[in-house]
């Protein structure tokens, strides 16, 4: 059985938010998205940049240092000049805790 570990309420991150925590030695983004968490890596796979820093719009968020955009659902990069997905994080919501268990597989 895997390990979810609390790392947020929902009260801290309200609709079109995100929120970085740290989960282990793994920086994650969590990411509100009209009522669903989701939680995927906070640093861009293209060059070393937290992308809680970036601009979020719906699902999508885009890198503050070269403008890669990631869906924040599955990982995907939807624009260069990342290549390589984001690990996305299972989430699971208790009241208002906000609990991230282990990485799934990228896709790729």
């Amino acid at each position: 059985m895997a390990d979810f570990v609390k790392v947020a309420a929902v009260s801290e991150v309200s609709p079109g938010d995100m929120k970085v925590v740290d989960v282990g030695d793994d920086q994650v983004l969590i990411v509100n998205v009209d009522g669903e968490v989701h939680a995927c890596d906070d640093i861009c796979s293209h060059a070393y940049a937290s992308l809680s820093e970036g601009d979020l719009d719906g699902a999508e968020v885009q890198c503050p240092l070269h403008g890669a955009i990631f869906n924040v659902r599955t990982g995907k990069v939807l624009t260069p000049p990342a290549v390589d997905a984001l690990r996305t994080f299972e989430v699971k919501v208790e009241g208002d805790d906000i609990l991230v268990g282990p990485a799934r597989e990228v896709e790729a």
